[in-house]
């Protein structure tokens, strides 16, 4: 069983929701990133979403973006981003990784390269933005037979052959993007998202992850109500960001136990 999936597995027989935070190889810097993640770790995180650094993150707000900047300018990369998992792997053997990023990078590295380096370095999932499910059958095929899991994005104005076709290539989990816009943005629908998120559920047959929008404690506790998981990345950019890099890793672990501390609320109150 995949990491993803007995993580899933585990939160359900616990009744707990999966908390997946988002942040950016290389931001602030390098030699952060490890401090970040393990960071992420003490807070109660349950995946962690890492993100690979693009030049052209179009689906990313000014906030991710500021953050890619940050990573180019120090020097990362797709090769080192794989370095820093296969750090991270030598004393966590139990929180999966997925990257999240865009196909540049993967292309130019070569597909059959990332995935065998990809796996060999412990990640366990991708989410690459522009890689819609119809036009990537290679890339889900070989990244499944490997035992990398493959993960799309659905929208609020995704249809259900879109939502079929995901279903199909995707594997792990589902990343439901909560609202028309970029990360960051903060007009979150809550009554869309409940709707939405069951019946998704049911058609892909798979944990169902919200994000985008989410900005504290109290919306991550609303989405946790109707989703598997509730995915945060632009509010901890800007922690990362307030808090400098000496300060970054506890400030960021501080605002993950509050959420986390929100999502296990939320539990009780339905027991």
């Amino acid at each position: 069983m995949s990491r993803i999936k007995a993580t899933f597995s585990r939160l359900e027989a616990e009744g707990r929701k999966a908390l997946i935070p988002f942040i950016t190889a290389g931001d602030p810097d390098a030699a952060t990133t490890l401090p970040l993640m393990r960071a992420l770790v003490a807070g109660g995180s349950d995946i962690i979403e890492l993100g690979v650094p693009f030049s052209d993150p179009m689906a990313d707000g000014p906030t991710i973006q500021r953050a890619s900047e940050r990573a180019l300018a120090g020097g990362m990369s797709l090769r080192k981003v794989l370095g820093i998992v296969t750090e991270f792997r030598k004393e966590d053997a139990v929180t999966p990784i997925v990257l999240m990023g865009y196909a540049n990078p993967i292309e130019a590295m070569g597909l059959e390269r990332f995935v065998d380096s990809a796996v060999q370095a412990g990640v366990d999932g991708v989410l690459v933005v522009d890689y819609p499910p119809e036009e990537c059958e290679t890339f889900a095929a070989t990244s499944k037979a490997a035992g990398l899991d493959p993960i799309f994005l659905l929208a609020p104005t995704s249809e259900d052959e879109r939502i079929r076709d995901v279903g199909a290539a995707g594997r792990g989990y589902i990343y439901y993007v909560s609202l028309k816009g970029v990360t960051g943005s903060v007009a979150l629908d809550f009554e869309e998202v409940s709707a939405r998120i069951p019946k998704i559920r049911a058609a892909v047959g798979m944990p169902v992850g919200v994000g985008f929008g989410i900005r504290d404690a109290e919306s991550a506790r609303r989405i946790a109500a109707v989703a598997d998981a509730v995915v945060i990345g632009s509010r901890i950019i800007e922690e990362i960001e307030q808090a400098g890099a000496a300060e970054a890793p506890a400030r960021v672990q501080a605002f993950i136990s509050g959420v986390r501390e929100a999502l296990d609320a939320e539990r009780e109150n339905v027991q």
